[in-house]
């Protein structure tokens, strides 16, 4: 039987976006909120909303004991977590079960096995799936730990947060005199992110394609996974860009081949550990197509909707489906993507100023349309952005028939999307999408770094390069003006002098006409 009531314990596009999916199923949701998100659109939506507290995230969106209140005052018989915050911690997911309310996402034992990323690469090892060579220890490691095991890792390599995603609490190490600042700043990111400040290391693989399968599955063994979404357009870790399917795997000779065999691996990644919901596994691909495991997301990804959009499977309602302990909707071979999907993150930030987040007020918006298109965003005009949480506004999806249309779609959906008060990465996903790397589809983890940064190939151009420019157009316009105005000037003399000489010339014709009448 489907639940009656969730509660969304989360904020912007995603809680609007699983409030959507409530609303088409008849299930009634309660929003929860922070004090500077009084307004925000999903507390228009819901048809509950409550305060958690303070603006920051340990006052709000992390306060595991006010979300429960709250969740029981009101009779939720479910938990919705979206993604970030509490999605992937194992205390939120026992406390709900504890306190008799659903968690919809997999279980507390899968999300200490897979949801700890350093945790999960030792699970699967242990199972014979390659994984990135790093700590595979289980369990905290101290500095003097991650030091001592640094050398023989070998540099580059990566600090990563064991808890959460999304590129926090990740830093990249050149050498081991910078590793232990680099460590404690990857520690106090995650500490404010999921409130766990435990990190890993991992060799940094160069010039890899990221690439991660999305997988449902439910309470009687039944594991399916529903594509891949190529993930590799990131900055600084965080992803920008992603597309369905991947073209690295769509050029490859035996495409179908490596891709089964690939989803197939990520089926038996999440069986291993008795995997129930969505999750998401993620592979580093290198440039001799060899693949390992990444890490496990045990929970809801920001870019779901670009499977969604090319399977016409709608995940969020799959989860709650799976949560009520209803069966899989589809088996494996009902599953059919077709034609290609690109979502764009729009973020709050300024690509002109090192992506410097952009907060203030949302004067005007003018969204994209037509056929293909799908916007997922939580602001609306005259909304005030803040800057206490992650800067993502909105989510930008197209689909084509093939991947031309796809991005010729978006860059059309691009150009009509105006967000007016606040500066976004929209100029910056124009030129990524510009790009000849990308048209082509021959671009890894790289791409970013090598076509958009300082010393790159393609340069952001800075605001004083923009400056420059428009100052020159200016200087073109002025002297095109003055030019114009002479021309005008010059013109309108000759036709004074004509004037004046077809006035003489009718003056000499009236003089001649009226000595005749008098002679």
């Amino acid at each position: 039987m489907i639940f009656k009531k969730i509660l969304i314990a989360n904020r912007g596009e995603i809680a609007v976006r699983i409030i959507r999916a409530c609303r088409e199923m008849g299930i009634q949701t309660v929003a929860v909120f922070s004090d500077v998100d009084r307004k925000a659109l999903h507390v228009r939506y819901a048809d509950e909303a409550y305060l958690l507290g303070e603006a920051p995230a340990r006052s709000s969106y992390l306060r595991i004991d006010k979300i429960l209140e709250i969740a029981k005052k009101t009779g939720a018989e479910a938990i919705h977590p979206g993604y970030g915050f509490l999605a992937e911690r194992a205390d939120f997911a026992e406390a709900c079960q504890a306190n008799g309310i659903v968690f919809i996402g997999p279980k507390p034992s899968s999300i200490a096995a897979m949801g700890d990323k350093a945790l999960a690469r030792a699970t699967v090892s242990a199972a014979g799936i390659p994984v990135i060579p790093g700590t595979e220890g289980e369990g905290a490691l101290s500095d003097e730990d991650l030091l001592n095991f640094a050398p023989g890792i070998g540099f580059p390599l990566l600090i990563k947060a064991t808890a959460g995603g999304g590129g926090k609490g990740m830093r990249v190490v050149h050498n081991i005199d910078e590793m232990a600042d680099l460590i404690q700043s990857a520690r106090r990111e995650a500490e404010s992110s999921f409130g766990d400040g435990n990190v890993y290391l991992e060799k940094l693989v160069q010039g890899a394609h990221h690439i991660e399968f999305q997988i449902l599955a439910d309470h009687y063994g039944h594991v399916i996974h529903l594509g891949e979404r190529e993930c590799s357009i990131q900055r600084r870790h965080q992803k920008l860009l992603e597309e369905s399917p991947s073209p690295f795997l769509q050029s490859q000779v035996d495409h179908q081949t490596l891709r089964q065999e690939m989803g197939a691996i990520a089926v038996r990644a999440a069986a291993e550990v008795g995997y129930e919901n969505a999750g998401t596994i993620e592979f580093l691909v290198d440039e001799q197509r060899r693949f390992y495991f990444l890490e496990m997301n045990t929970r809801l990804q920001v870019e779901h909707p670009v499977t969604e959009m090319a399977t016409g499977v709608d995940i969020v309602k799959e989860q709650i489906k799976i949560a009520a302990g209803q069966p899989l909707s589809l088996t494996q071979e009902q599953v059919n993507p077709h034609g290609w999907a690109i979502e764009c993150r729009i973020n709050a930030e300024d690509p002109y100023q090192n992506f410097l987040p952009s907060s203030g007020l949302l004067s005007q918006i003018v969204l994209p349309g037509g056929l293909g298109v799908r916007i997922d965003t939580g602001v609306y005009p005259d909304f005030d952005v803040s800057s206490y949480y992650d800067s993502l506004i909105s989510k930008l999806i197209v689909w084509g028939e093939t991947r031309d249309q796809a991005i010729r779609r978006m860059q059309r959906c691009l150009d009509e999307y105006r967000l007016v008060g606040l500066q976004t990465t929209i100029p910056f996903h124009k030129r990524i999408l510009d790009a000849d790397q990308f048209v082509s589809g021959r671009y890894d983890t790289r791409f970013i770094e090598e076509q958009f940064s300082i010393g790159g190939g393609d340069q952001v151009i800075t605001e004083d390069q923009i400056y420059e420019k428009v100052a020159v157009i200016i200087a073109a316009l002025a002297r095109y003006r003055a030019a114009e105005q002479e021309s005008c000037k010059s013109l309108k003399r000759q036709r004074q002098g004509k004037h004046q000489q077809d006035e003489q010339k009718r003056s000499i014709w009236k003089w001649t006409g009226s000595w005749k009448m008098n002679h």
